[in-house]
């Protein structure tokens, strides 16, 4: 494929006879492949406001949710590739394949192929948090714990191959700690045992930990970012902790393969935009996001380094699919 870069998009659009352009003349589609009232579908809805404006056509957010994100994407890959129907996609679009394989399974698609990656809208660093009545206060104290004696601590996940379990997992490679990974089904239900104590931590983002870090309900005690972060200045890095890894979670609105180039470009134009709105600017750091302004060719870049990422780590660590 092509690389067109943003530079390129906006030459495309200028420089093509109006007549010519290709536009989207219908509502527009946004598949979260979550159920609603998470932080993707919390992203899509915000998105969605702005964007409509700007294409001229309604934007309506469906939840498509199953399979840790699959059924979504995969209706979104056979749709029509006209830019109608869109996916507001996230990190488990580059673990899906290798944990799909790693089961004996084909992997469904390979994001950074299978799709037209559209725009980069956000990331958000991984937080290590503990309850708010535990005993550790710091990362250095949690992982001497468990080095003294990994079934002491138990660590929970949103459920297996989730991110948050292979960020886990990630997190045990470079420390050299070994816990208990202990799988969820469902993020809720892992922090709600974080906050009574049966667990002793998790890895959540930020947009879901601030309110609980606010109400005292849970410390946080690492964050895999390169530097600390506006939130809590307090709280040290990993590498800080002379653990280097940094990792999060990002999303991004991808689309079928195939789209024309021009109504890319159209839709590259309005994201960018409408990322750039004053509503979207001033709520985006209540969420714990941070704007990642990636166009197509930078996008697809990120979605094909992720996967490989992930795939070593689903590979080393032996992952296999419930």
């Amino acid at each position: 494929m092509m690389t067109i870069t943003r530079r390129a998009f906006a030459a495309l659009v200028l420089a093509a006879p109006a007549v010519a352009r290709a536009q989207i003349t219908r509502p527009v589609r946004l598949i979260v492949p979550f159920a609603a009232g998470g932080g993707s579908d919390t992203l899509a809805r915000l998105l969605a406001v702005p964007l409509s404006e700007r294409l001229g056509q309604p934007v309506v957010v469906e939840n498509r949710a199953g399979a840790g994100s699959q059924i979504g994407a995969e209706a979104v890959m056979r749709s029509a590739p006209d830019g109608t129907t869109l996916l507001l996609g996230d990190t488990p679009l580059a673990t899906i394949p290798a944990v799909q394989v790693a089961g004996g399974r084909p992997a469904p698609f390979d994001a950074a192929r299978d799709f037209t990656a559209v725009s980069a809208l956000a990331i958000a660093p991984a937080l290590v948090v503990v309850g708010g009545q535990s005993r550790f206060r710091t990362l250095g104290e949690l992982l001497a714990a468990a080095r003294a004696n990994p079934a002491a601590i138990d660590f929970a996940s949103a459920g297996v191959a989730s991110s948050t379990h292979l960020i886990l997992e990630l997190l045990q490679m470079r420390s050299g700690v070994r816990v208990t990974h202990v799988p969820y089904r469902g993020a809720a239900p892992a922090v709600q045992d974080v906050l009574s104590g049966t667990v002793q931590a998790t890895i959540m983002a930020l947009a879901t930990a601030a309110p609980l870090v606010q109400s005292g309900q849970i410390r946080v005690v690492g964050v895999a970012s390169e530097q600390r972060i506006a939130a809590m200045p307090d709280v040290p890095t990993l590498k800080e902790q002379g653990i280097d890894l940094v990792s999060g979670f990002w999303w991004g609105v991808l689309g079928p393969l195939g789209i024309p180039e021009p109504v890319l470009a159209q839709l590259v134009s309005a994201i960018d935009a409408s990322m750039a709105s004053e509503t979207m600017a001033a709520r985006l750091p209540s969420l714990g996001l941070n704007r990642l302004a990636l166009g197509p060719a930078e996008f697809r870049a990120l979605l094909a380094s992720e996967t490989r990422r992930w795939g070593e780590v689903v590979q080393a660590a032996g992952i296999k699919p419930e």
